[in-house]
């Protein structure tokens, strides 16, 4: 390829400056002579002409802000003429590249300069690289002409085959710019100007196909929504068509949420949060999920009560009478629950409803042993109350959003279970029962007993916020009741936020009256009898409380009942039996077989289990209410040299703590209370608590392994009749335990007469019952030593009993 110095004779040539605009070698274009500066090149061109052969030459030269390029093309006045609008015009075709050099002086108005013609000609044959990037260059130009329709265009592109006037052929592409036209223009090197024209084509058609793609897709998204939009017309027509076929109205306001939320009588933040959702569904299209979420979202809090509330039902002796006909015993709720609406109609009538945003709601904890008439103990203080009543199990729940809700962005969100209950009711004053929430657990989804902190929490709750809802609800006016079966289940934190109420139970006679007045009128209607036709003796409904079921509650009891009921129905249809009948004592037997809990004190005295020594009658409280624990002891033969304390029946550590704690007193304390404490160096003690397969834990069987222990080695017995609780110290003292009412309403069950308890758990008597204290000989005592005179049995004269050996 010849390089710039291999140039022609110099020239010197007019300028036709061309402004904004780029002419290269072989483009033949039209320039309107009423431009001075065109008229006076063309002109001065004319005039050298004459002088010289040829057509007349100029020198086009692009001007870009009043600034001349480096190089211009050398261009010949082809005609001089009309142009197509009248105009004087001339016809100039591009020729060559030229270098410009300095200013020199010519004819006419024209400036002239000094120029170097450059040489453009690459040598044949064509190089293998150069000879594909002619073939690229063709095949993109082509491509390009396809697409605007230029298809004679496209043959004389084909047909061209030098490689400048390949590359100068570009400029008559117009999507290159001043800038990129000039690039062209000043470089002169044909095969880099080809690869120059090559880059810039391939990225116009990359451009244009991005361009093209986005439009199709542009396209598309108007085409669906115009028939999406004509299809949902169409739609609207025939629903209407169907209404008015019908004859109904056409509730569009049903679907106008904006309407709806303006109509509804939502507090005004709600108010506020529930337009802005609106503001979201109506820019939201049809498709988008977030416009399911919404409508959803509204759905829920437009159906919420917000200022829906029931009125409390303020005649105190009314709603006493109301939990007195429900539900037999259980004072200290009743009372609670009068004290509660008694302060609740003093507010009111002076005009204290609403203190510091708060209402007078309340929490209370109902704790005591599976049924004694928890659950149904929430539906009648709604009834007494004159409110709504909504149950909430909590057993087994172990996810935080079953609480709190779940956000709104999870698929299948809803609100918790709080706001559920709430909407449920239909008020926001409800009577709410948190069921079983000593059942909470929790895992890696959280910990629902957390969540709830704030639920029962009267200084928070006015202001609770649900994680599904996000806007505020007022909880301060519901009651909340919980039930639980373990005080140890239910964390700290939430039950300093509640106030405890304990069911322990209730006693023989209380069983009898709700036998009578509850359980036997719900088991005949389901039996299918009428009460003319059975009914049962007061003597037969004590048997089946006391020997029949050993329970705290009286869901046994109701079993019991039923299935005595079923019996006689049964029998009726065989013709075995005739209706009416009256079940009395003596024809349980016959039809529900033989009892299964027979008192201590009602067997035969060879059968008891106190009738050895070394066996002592304790009182424990479990999940089930109180119950009496029997506690064995045995010295192991002193060849087997076994020695040491071993312990059976699935202990925890308290109890086995308490073990040791004994047998060390009496090391300590056998002479002064006269017991053989030399069998204790050589020979094994052995303690076991029955029912192996129940764990046992606690410290108040203290003073009850003390008295085996002390009848074991004295061979004193244990008397029958006597039950006993308590904490042992090293030093012999009775220090108090808990559960002193179940336990003793336990005892009441099991036939024993005469219970020993700490000296500081005196004070826990006033909750037991009249009925079951005047049955009872309660003994407080302050030492272990008193425990022992009260416990074991006069030794028998001149009779050694036998002490148990362990093998």
């Amino acid at each position: 390829m010849a390089a710039e110095s291999a140039a022609f004779t110099p020239l010197t040539l007019p300028v036709l400056p061309l402004d904004d605009e780029v002419v290269l070698p072989g483009m033949v274009v039209p320039l309107d002579l009423n431009d001075a500066d065109v008229r006076a090149a063309v002109e001065a061109a004319q005039a050298a002409a004459r002088s010289e052969p040829g057509k007349p030459r100029v020198l086009l030269v692009p001007r870009i802000d009043g600034t001349y390029a480096s190089t211009g093309v050398l261009g010949t006045v082809e005609q001089v003429g009309r142009l197509a609008d009248g105009d004087p015009g001339a016809l100039i075709r591009g020729r060559g590249r030229v270098r410009i050099g300095a200013g020199t002086t010519g004819p006419g108005a024209a400036l002239w300069v000094e120029g170097t013609r450059l040489d453009e000609k690459v040598p044949e044959p064509l190089p293998g690289q150069v000879a594909e990037l002619v073939k690229e260059y063709k095949a993109l130009a082509t491509a390009w002409l396809r697409k605007r329709g230029a298809w004679q265009v496209v043959d004389r592109v084909q047909a061209i085959d030098d490689v400048s006037a390949l590359a100068d052929n570009s400029g008559y592409s117009p999507f290159l710019t001043t800038e990129q036209k000039v690039e062209l223009l000043e470089t002169a090197d044909p095969v880099a100007r080809l690869k120059l024209a090559t880059q810039q084509l391939r990225d116009h058609l990359a451009e244009q196909d991005v361009a093209e793609t986005i439009a199709k897709d542009v396209q598309e998204g108007v085409d669906k929504q115009q028939r999406e939009f004509l299809l949902r017309r169409q739609l609207e027509a025939v629903r209407k068509e169907l209404r008015e076929l019908n004859g109904e109205s056409e509730g569009e306001e049903s679907d106008d949420y904006r309407a709806r939320v303006e109509a509804a009588d939502l507090p005004e933040k709600v108010r506020e949060a529930a337009l802005k959702e609106v503001d979201k569904l109506e820019r939201a299209s049809d498709q988008s999920p977030e416009g399911s979420w919404i409508r959803t979202w509204l759905d829920t809090v437009l159906e919420l009560p917000w200022n829906e509330r029931t009125e409390d039902a303020y005649d105190i002796q009314g709603a006493k009478a109301v939990l007195d006909a429900e539900h037999a015993g259980l004072e200290d709720v009743k009372e609670r629950i009068t004290e509660y609406l008694a302060v609740r109609k003093r507010r009111s009538d002076r005009g204290l409803g609403v203190v510091g945003g708060r209402r007078g709601g309340a929490v209370l904890a109902l704790v005591g042993p599976p049924g004694v008439g928890k659950t149904s103990l929430g539906e009648s203080v709604a009834h007494a109350m004159g409110r709504a009543f909504v149950r909430v199990a909590l057993g087994g729940v172990r996810d935080e959003a079953e609480i709190r809700g779940h956000r709104r962005t999870y698929v299948g969100a809803l609100p918790g279970r709080i706001v559920r209950a709430i909407k449920e009711a239909g008020s926001m004053n409800p009577v709410v029962l948190l069921d079983e929430i000593d059942k909470v657990g929790s895992d890696f989804r959280g910990d629902p007993a957390a969540a709830l902190l704030e639920v029962l929490d009267p200084a928070q709750n006015h202001t609770f916020r649900d994680h599904y809802l996000e806007v505020e609800l007022d909880l301060s006016d519901v009651v909340f009741l919980a039930t639980a079966n373990v005080l140890e289940a239910i964390p700290e934190a939430l039950l300093d936020r509640m106030e405890l109420v304990r069911l322990d139970g209730y006693t023989e006679d209380e069983k009898v009256v709700i036998a009578r007045d509850h359980l036997l009128p719900r088991q005949l209607e389901r039996a299918g009898l009428d009460k003319e036709e059975v009914t049962l003796d007061e003597s037969a409904l004590r048997k089946l409380a006391g020997e029949y079921t050993r329970e705290a509650g009286v869901r046994t009891l109701e079993r019991s009942v039923a299935r005595l009921l079923r019996k006689i129905a049964a029998q009726h249809e065989l013709g075995r039996r005739e209706l009416p009948f009256t079940v009395t004592e003596a024809d349980l037997r016959d039809l529900i077989g033989r009892p299964h809990h027979v008192p201590e004190s009602a067997q035969d005295p060879a059968e008891r289990r106190t009738s050895v020594p070394g066996v002592a009658t304790g009182l424990a409280v479990t999940g089930a209410g109180g119950d009496v624990l029997y506690v064995e002891a045995s010295l192991a033969d002193p060849e087997t040299g076994a020695a040491g304390l071993t312990l059976t029946g699935q202990l925890g550590d308290v109890m086995k703590e308490s073990a040791q704690i004994a047998l060390s007193f009496l090391r300590s304390h056998g002479a002064e209370l006269e017991l053989p404490v030399a069998d204790l160096k050589d020979r094994g003690v052995h303690i076991h608590f029955p029912a192996g397969a129940v764990p046992k834990d606690g410290p108040s069987a203290g003073i009850t392994m003390t008295t085996a222990l002390a009848s074991l080695l004295s061979g004193r017995l244990v008397r029958t009749d006597v039950a006993m609780t308590g904490e042992v110290s090293l030093t012999g003292r009775v220090l108090p335990i808990g559960g002193v009412k179940q336990k003793l309403l336990a005892a009441h069950r099991a036939g024993v007469t005469t219970v020993i308890i700490p000296k500081r758990n005196e004070p826990d008597l006033d909750d037991v019952p009249a009925e079951v204290l005047d049955k009872l000989d309660v003994h407080a005592v302050t030492d272990v030593r008193q425990v022992l005179e009260l416990a074991l049995a006069p030794a028998t004269s001149g009779v050694t009993p036998e002490v148990p050996v362990a093998a």
